[in-house]
C-alpha cells in the first residue's frame, strides 16, 4: 500500500476542484436562474455498473463512468472500435493495428499487450467472457456503426462484483431501439484512401408496444495503409426487437459481422522511406507458402505439411452475437432481470510480422556477421520481378503468421431485486461458458526487400531451399480450451439520509478451465490443464451530495482476473510450481462530481495494486512475474456556456504506474503514459439556414517505455483532428472529417518480440473522410 504521499496526490487536486465549485456555485446558479428545468447533465441516467442494469442518475453514481452519445461517435468518426475508446479518460488505446487486434490499457493496470483488463458488453451482456486470448481481445469482435445509441464506459468501481467480474474497464454498447415513429438514416462515406462505405438503420413499430430496429453497413477499401488491393472488406447486420409488457420489457437482438482488414505491425525504423503510410504487405507477397510438421524445433523437414496463405485476409471477425434481456416487475417491491448472450464464429489473424532489424544489402555482402542468419549464396534478386536488389536497399526477415480461432460463448446474468423506501437489495447468479479451438503457425520467416509491398528475395539459403521452414524459428500449435464460470453475487444500496448513500457488493466465483495443447503438431499433448478455483470479490462505497450540483464519493474494492487458456501455456512453469495464476486487484477511488447547466466535471483519484502481473514478450516463452502499483487522477469535463452554441470537452489522466517487485522492480509500467490529454472544442451555428457544426480535437500524450525493462522510449506526440458537419433542411447531412491533420508520425509500440530490434508501429497517417446522409 502506498504511504501518505498517495493520499496527497489524490486529495490535493480534488480538494482544489471542490473549493472552486463552492466559490463559483453562486455565480453559476445566478447565470442559469432563468433557464427552465434542471440540467440535462444532472438528469443523465446510466445502467452500467448497477445490479441488474438498474437505472441510476450518473450524478449519484459512486464510481467513474463516462457516457458517449451517438452524436459524439459520429463527430469523432472512429476508425475502429478501439479508436472510439480514446474518448474515455483513463484509457490508452493503441488502435494502430487496424480494424481489429488492438491493445487497450486501463489507468492503474499493467500494460504490455492485448486488453486483459477490458470487457466489451452489448446491451449489458459480455460479447466474450475471456477479456483476452492471444491474438484476440474484445474489440476484435465488435464494429461501430449507426445502430449504436450510446456507450457507457465504467472504470473500476463495482465492476469486480457484477457480470464477468472485470476489475478494469467495462464498456457497454447500447443499441438503438424502435419507437412509435418510423425513423432512420442512410449514409455514404468515401475517403482519400478509396473507402467505400454504406451505413443505415431503420426503426419503428411492428405492432402495439412491439418495436424494431434494423441496420448495418457495407465497407471496402485498400486500407488506410495502401496494400494495393482491397485489404479491408466488411459487412454487418443488426436487428433489435423490443416488446413492452404491462409489467416489464422483453428485448432480443442479433448482430452478424463479417469484417477483416490488414494487420498493421511494427515497421523497420532504420530503413529509408518508412513512415506512417508504409505497408510491407502488397500484391507481390500476399501469398506465402509455409511448412509445418511434427517438430517445432526443426528447421527442415523431409515430409512437411504445406499450405499457401493469403495474408490479405488480415485480422478480423466472421461471426455473430445473439442476446437479450427480460425485465419483469413481479410486484411493487420485487423485480426480476435476466440478461443473456450467445457468441460464435471465427476470429482469425494472418499477417507479416518483422523479425530482427532491417539490414542494408551492401553491408551484408561486405560483412556476413551483420546478419548471421542470412547465408548469402548468390546475387540478391527479387523472387517475383527478378530485379537486382541494390547495395543501398534494405532487406529484413518477415514471418507469415497464421492464427485460426473458432470461438463460442454463452453467458447468462439472472438477478432478483427487492426495493424498499431506503434502498435496494439484489441477489444474482452469473454463469458463462467459453471455448476456443485454435491452430497456430508462427515464425515462417523469409527475407523480403523493404519497400511498399516488398517481395521475397533470392540468393539467401533459407529463402531458396524449399525444405527450410523458417530463416529463424517457428512455433506451431493445435489447442483446445473450455472454461466455465459460476458466480453468486449480492449487492445493496442504502440511503443513510437524503444526501448520503452507501452501497456494498460481494461475489463468490467458481472458475473451471480445461485446456490441452499439442506443440509441434505431432499429435502429442504437451500441456494439459484441469483448473478449478473459487475466488471472493467485494466492493463498498459511499456517495454524499454536498449540494444539488456537487457530490463526492469514495470506494474500495477487491477483485481478480481469472486465468484462461493462454495464461496456462505462457505461465506453465509458475503454474506447475503452485502459482494459481489468479491476479489479485485492489483499488481505492475518491471522486468529485460538479454539474451545473453549463459545466460538468467528473474527477476521480485512484490507487490500484495488481499482484501478480504477468508479462510475456513472445508467445512460447516464459512469463515475467511482477507486482504493479499505480496512483493517479482522471478528469472528464465539458463546458458549454448557455445559448452560445460553443462547448469544449476535456478528458485527462495523470498517473504514476510502477513495477514494485520482480526482475524489473522500480521500473515504470510499459506502454502506459504518465499523462495524456484530449481537448475537443465544438461550435454550432446557423449558416444561412444551414445548421453547421465545426469541431476539432487536440490530443497529447507523454513518453512511454516500450517494455518492462525500460530500455526503449516511445516519444510523446501531439495530434490534431478537425471536422465540419452541415445539416440542411434538418434532414440532409454533409460531413468532412480530417484525422491527424498534421500527419504526426507518433509510435504506439516498439518491437514487443525483440527489444533490440529497431522496429516500431506508427499511429495512423492523415486521412480525410467525406460523408453524405439523409435522416428521416
Amino acid at each position: 500500500m502506498k504511504n501518505a504521499g498517495f493520499w496527497r496526490q489524490i486529495t490535493m487536486p480534488l480538494s482544489g476542484l471542490l473549493l472552486l465549485a463552492y466559490m463559483t456555485e453562486p455565480v453559476l446558479a445566478q447565470s442559469t436562474d432563468d433557464d427552465e428545468g434542471e440540467s440535462a447533465w444532472i438528469e443523465e441516467v446510466i445502467v452500467t455498473g448497477t445490479a441488474g442494469g438498474a437505472e441510476l442518475r450518473k450524478f449519484e453514481a459512486s464510481f467513474a463512468i463516462t457516457t458517449v452519445s451517438d452524436t459524439d461517435i459520429n463527430e469523432y468518426s472512429p476508425q475502429s472500435t478501439a479508436d472510439l475508446l480514446k474518448l474515455v479518460p483513463g484509457i490508452w488505446a493503441e488502435s494502430s493495428g487496424g480494424v481489429a487486434g488492438a491493445n487497450v490499457f486501463v489507468r492503474g493496470f499493467p500494460g504490455g499487450g492485448d486488453a486483459p483488463f477490458f470487457t466489451l458488453q452489448v446491451n449489458g451482456a459480455p460479447i466474450f467472457p475471456p477479456p483476452t486470448l492471444s491474438f484476440l481481445e474484445n474489440t476484435t469482435l465488435f464494429r461501430v456503426d449507426e445502430t449504436i445509441q450510446r456507450v457507457e464506459a465504467l472504470r473500476g468501481g463495482p465492476n469486480p462484483v457484477f457480470s464477468n467480474g472485470q476489475p478494469g474497464l467495462t464498456t457497454n454498447f447500447i443499441l438503438r431501439e424502435g419507437g412509435e415513429d418510423t425513423e432512420g438514416l442512410v449514409k455514404y462515406t468515401t475517403s482519400d484512401y478509396d473507402l467505400r462505405r454504406f451505413d443505415g438503420y431503420l426503426s419503428g413499430e411492428i405492432a402495439d408496444s412491439f418495436y424494431y430496429m434494423v441496420g448495418g453497413y457495407l465497407a471496402s477499401s485498400p486500407g488506410i495503409r495502401d496494400a494495393g488491393f482491397n485489404a479491408r472488406e466488411g459487412n454487418q447486420f443488426t436487428i433489435n426487437l423490443t416488446k413492452d409488457l404491462d409489467n416489464g420489457t422483453i428485448n432480443v437482438f442479433h448482430r452478424n459481422t463479417n469484417d477483416h482488414g490488414q494487420w498493421y505491425l511494427p515497421s523497420p525504423l532504420n530503413a529509408p522511406g518508412v513512415d506512417a503510410e508504409y505497408s510491407q504487405l502488397g500484391t507481390l507477397n500476399r501469398q506465402r507458402r509455409i511448412l509445418f510438421a511434427n517438430d517445432s524445433g526443426d528447421q527442415a523437414f523431409e515430409d512437411p505439411g504445406e499450405k499457401t496463405l493469403d495474408l490479405g485476409e488480415g485480422r478480423g471477425w466472421d461471426g455473430s452475437m445473439t442476446g437479450g434481456s427480460i425485465i419483469l416487475e413481479l410486484s411493487d417491491s420485487w423485480e426480476f432481470t435476466d440478461r443473456f448472450s450467445y457468441t460464435a464464429g471465427n476470429a482469425d489473424t494472418l499477417g507479416l510480422v518483422p523479425d530482427g532489424g532491417a539490414v542494408r544489402v551492401g553491408d551484408l555482402l561486405a560483412d556476413p556477421l551483420v546478419d548471421e542468419l542470412a547465408n548469402v549464396t548468390g546475387p540478391i534478386t527479387g523472387a517475383i520481378t527478378g530485379r537486382a536488389i541494390g547495395n543501398d536497399e534494405f532487406i529484413q526477415r518477415w514471418g507469415a503468421w497464421e492464427v485460426r480461432k473458432d470461438i463460442e460463448a454463452f453467458t447468462n446474468d439472472l438477478s432478483l431485486a427487492f426495493d424498499w423506501d431506503r434502498g435496494r437489495l439484489t441477489f444474482g447468479l452469473y454463469t458463462a461458458n467459453a471455448s476456443a479451438d485454435e491452430f497456430w503457425s508462427l515464425g515462417n520467416h523469409k527475407y523480403e526487400v523493404i519497400q511498399q509491398g516488398g517481395e521475397r528475395v533470392t540468393g539467401i539459403e533459407c529463402n531458396d531451399d524449399p525444405t527450410i521452414d523458417s530463416c529463424n524459428w517457428n512455433y506451431d500449435i493445435d489447442a483446445r480450451g473450455d472454461a466455465t464460470t459460476n458466480a453468486l453475487y449480492a449487492a445493496t444500496t442504502f440511503d443513510l439520509s437524503d444526501r448520503f448513500t452507501v452501497d456494498v457488493g460481494v461475489r463468490s466465483e467458481k472458475h473451471e478451465v480445461n485446456y490441452s495443447v499439442d506443440e509441434g503438431l505431432d499429435g502429442q499433448v504437451t500441456l494439459a490443464v484441469d483448473f478449478d478455483e473459487t475466488e471472493f470479490s467485494w466492493t463498498a462505497a459511499g456517495n454524499y451530495l454536498i449540494s444539488d450540483t456537487v457530490s463526492v464519493f469514495g470506494r474500495i474494492n477487491s477483485g481478480s482476473k481469472m486465468p484462461y487458456f493462454d495464461d496456462f501455456r505462457d505461465n506453465r512453469d509458475a503454474f506447475a510450481a503452485g502459482n494459481d495464476l489468479i491476479q489479485e486487484v485492489d483499488q481505492f477511488e475518491l471522486g468529485l462530481k460538479w454539474v451545473t447547466d453549463n459545466l460538468s466535471v467528473y474527477a476521480t483519484g485512484f490507487y490500484t495494486e495488481v499482484d501478480p502481473s504477468f508479462f510475456v514478450a513472445l508467445t512460447g516463452q516464459g512469463a515475467v512475474i511482477q507486482t504493479q502499483e499505480s496512483t493517479g487522477v482522471e478528469i472528464d469535463a465539458i463546458w458549454a456556456p448557455v445559448d452560445t452554441g460553443f462547448s469544449v470537452s476535456m478528458n485527462a489522466t495523470v498517473q504514476d504506474a510502477e513495477i514494485v517487485s520482480g526482475p524489473n522492480d522500480g521500473n515504470e509500467t510499459p506502454r502506459q503514459p504518465g499523462w495524456q490529454l484530449r481537448l475537443t472544442p465544438r461550435y454550432q451555428f446557423d449558416a444561412g439556414g444551414v445548421d453547421a457544426t465545426v469541431y476539432g480535437t487536440f490530443s497529447a500524450v507523454d513518453d512511454r517505455w516500450s517494455e518492462p525493462e525500460n530500455l526503449n522510449t516511445l516519444d510523446g506526440y501531439e495530434k490534431v483532428d478537425l471536422g465540419v458537419l452541415l445539416r440542411i433542411n434538418e434532414r440532409f447531412l454533409v460531413q468532412l472529417a480530417v484525422d491527424n491533420l498534421t500527419d504526426e508520425q507518433g509510435l504506439t509500440e516498439g518491437d514487443p518480440r525483440n527489444v533490440t530490434s529497431p522496429n516500431g508501429r506508427f499511429i495512423m497517417p492523415r486521412t480525410v473522410e467525406f460523408s453524405v446522409g439523409y435522416e428521416f
